[in-house]
C-alpha cells in the first residue's frame, strides 16, 4: 500500500511538472485571419526563403505575445489545445512568424500526442534542427529554416516512409486550405 502511494505521489508530481513546462498563455491570435495576425509583421512572406535574421527586440514588437513565447523563447502549448492538432483539411502549413512553407497536409497524421504531427517537411531547407537537452530530456528541436523560430521537436517514432514525427506547436503554424488559394 505504501509503495502504491509513493507511485501515485510521484505521478502527481510528474504530471504537475509536465503541465507547468508545457503551459502557455491563452492564444491571442488563434481566431484572427492571417492578414490580421501579420499586419504588424512586414517580414512575413509566403514566397521568400532567404534567411531572416532580426534582433529579438524586433520580433517582440511584431509578433503576438503568445507566438513570441513559442517561436522566440521555445515555449510549448499545452497538448490537445492547439487549433491544428486534429485538423484533416487539405492544404499547406506555414511558419506563423515569417510565412515560410513548412508542410503539406498529406504529410500530416494523427499521432495521439496532442500536437499536430507530420512525417515529412515540405523541402530539405524548410526546417533545420538542433540538439535540445532542456527539461532533463534529450530531444531534437525543429526550427524554421528561414527565421529560426521554434516550431516543436523531431522524433524517430513516425510512420513510413520516413519514420519521423515532426511534433509541432499549432501556434507556430499558419494554415491555408487548398480551396482558399
Amino acid at each position: 500500500m505504501k509503495n502504491q502511494l509513493n507511485h501515485l505521489f510521484l505521478l502527481t508530481i510528474l504530471f504537475g511538472f509536465m503541465t507547468a513546462a508545457c503551459s502557455q498563455n491563452k492564444a491571442s491570435h488563434a481566431n484572427k485571419t492571417t492578414a490580421e495576425n501579420h499586419s504588424k509583421n512586414p517580414y512575413y512572406s509566403r514566397t521568400e526563403t532567404k534567411k531572416l535574421v532580426l534582433a529579438d527586440s524586433v520580433w517582440k514588437k511584431i509578433l503576438p505575445e503568445d507566438l513570441y513565447a513559442v517561436s522566440r523563447e521555445a515555449d510549448t502549448e499545452r497538448p490537445f489545445t492547439g487549433k491544428y492538432w486534429q485538423t484533416d483539411v487539405k492544404g499547406t502549413y506555414y511558419c506563423a512568424a515569417c510565412g515560410r512553407k513548412l508542410f503539406r497536409s498529406d504529410a500530416k497524421f494523427q499521432s495521439s500526442c496532442g500536437w499536430p504531427s507530420f512525417f515529412e517537411q515540405s523541402d530539405k531547407n524548410s526546417i533545420v534542427f538542433k540538439a535540445d537537452n532542456s527539461l532533463g530530456m534529450q530531444r531534437i528541436e525543429a526550427l524554421c529554416g528561414r527565421c529560426g523560430g521554434h516550431l516543436g521537436h523531431l522524433f524517430d517514432d513516425g510512420p513510413e516512409p520516413t519514420g519521423k514525427r515532426y511534433c509541432m506547436n499549432s501556434i507556430a503554424l499558419d494554415f491555408e486550405p487548398d480551396n482558399k488559394k
